[in-house]
């Protein structure tokens, strides 16, 4: 014979757990490491890659950083009918150097646009080796030479 559970032996729908749940809830100490060692294994193999696209990004920064503090000296020279000279330096951007009385500037908003993404001052040449000021950076390593984030980069 079938018996059949009267509704009050019954627990309401909501209330019932599938079979396979035991009577504590919660995750066990191996389940809890188990996760930790996944996470840390695809944190080694992640890490590697975005630091190195943050390389890519400071030398990216560096080169549209030179490309308008040279805009910023021709802008500079038209005004003033010469780049400034090599011991005055970039800071020409920013105030007017002495004895300069055609200076309309500043040339550039902030001075801190003179400071590469590695914390350095850029470096000013003038005449350059082409005629025209240079303005580099020597990168991370602040080494002539290099690749990557250490390259140098210049106009």
């Amino acid at each position: 014979m079938i018996s059949v559970a009267s509704r009050s032996d019954r627990q309401p729908e909501a209330k019932r757990k599938p079979a396979c749940w035991g009577v504590e809830d919660g995750f066990t100490l191996l389940e809890l490491l188990v996760v930790l060692g996944i996470i840390a294994l695809l944190a080694t193999v992640a890490a590697p890659q975005v630091l190195q696209y943050l390389g890519k990004a400071r030398t990216e920064t560096a080169k549209a950083q030179i490309s308008a503090l040279s805009t910023s000296l021709e802008l500079y020279a038209l005004d003033n009918g010469s780049f400034p000279p090599q011991q005055v330096g970039l800071s020409a951007l920013i105030t007017a150097p002495a004895g300069v009385t055609t200076w309309r500037g500043p040339y550039l908003k902030r001075a801190e646009g003179l400071i590469d993404p590695w914390g350095r001052p850029y470096g000013y040449r003038f005449p350059g080796r082409r005629g025209q000021p240079d303005v580099f950076t020597l990168g991370r390593d602040n080494a002539v030479g290099g690749s990557g984030e250490d390259q140098d980069v210049a106009n």
